[in-house]
């Protein structure tokens, strides 16, 4: 274990250097949360029956859930950019923990997320977001936002450690951009039809986004709805503790024979 935890963050050093080295890629993805939120919150939120704040406060939290579900995309791209360029090989003739070049790239990306978090927050604040729980509460989500991100991580660099090429894990990256639409992040599911309800209602984003309204006090927990929704929290810790479970111990075994 100690030996895991030394690779692993030399491993995380190596991650973090990698996004000093393209701060465009940065600067991109720590900007379009705020880009969309302007968009979506003044452009389609004028659209809606909503009045403008009170969907940008409903707004909020569906995109801090899409963004933490981008992390199937950053860690699909990322390993696969590792394995389709050798780093990979070169990696695994070195005395490490197999379990060590994933967790460095999961917990590195655990990383920056947090810290971009704290921008589009401020960003949120500004358009009229406001926290209206308690202050545990507003820990708590995210806390479980923090998860959810790791959770698509390993996601992600089971597919990227999958996948055949770099090209073929992008273009299935950006696939990913759907999963929010087919959600509650963006809009209330009432008025979708039956199957389609059920079906956005049992996509983790729901749990997820629904969790983080009703902590940070945005919104009440729907009644009617699926089992996920209306247990939000423990719902989400189910899906994320699915996740992790099943992709995490498949992307080591699956670096260890890459």
């Amino acid at each position: 274990m100690s030996a895991l935890a030394y690779d692993g963050t030399v491993l995380l050093g190596r991650q973090l250097r990698r996004l000093r080295n393209n701060p465009g890629l940065v600067i991109l993805t720590q900007t379009m949360p705020v880009t969309m939120l302007l968009f979506f919150g003044y452009v389609f939120g004028s659209a809606l029956a909503m009045p403008g704040e009170q969907y940008r406060s409903f707004l909020v939290p569906g995109l801090l859930v899409a963004t933490a579900a981008n992390g199937l995309m950053t860690g699909m791209f990322q390993a696969a950019q590792d394995v389709h360029r050798g780093v990979t090989d070169r990696l695994r003739t070195l005395p490490v923990s197999r379990a060590a070049v994933p967790l460095g790239q999961a917990a590195a990306d655990l990383v920056v997320t947090a810290a971009g978090t704290v921008p589009f927050l401020l960003v949120g604040l500004l358009v009229g977001w406001r926290v209206e729980g308690s202050a545990a509460a507003a820990a708590g989500a995210l806390g479980l936002l923090l998860l959810f991100r790791f959770a698509c991580t390993w996601a992600g660099i089971l597919l990227g450690l999958l996948s055949r090429s770099e090209e073929a894990a992008g273009q299935l990256g950006s696939a990913t951009f759907m999963l929010p639409l087919l959600s509650n992040a963006y809009i209330p599911v009432d008025g979708m039809p039956g199957w389609l309800r059920a079906l956005a209602e049992w996509n983790p984003i729901s749990a997820l986004t629904t969790a983080l309204r009703d902590l940070f006090g945005n919104a009440p927990v729907p009644s009617g709805a699926a089992w996920p929704v209306a247990h939000p929290v423990a719902g989400s810790l189910v899906w994320c503790a699915v996740l992790i479970a099943v992709c995490a111990p498949l992307a080591v075994r699956r670096y260890a024979r890459a």
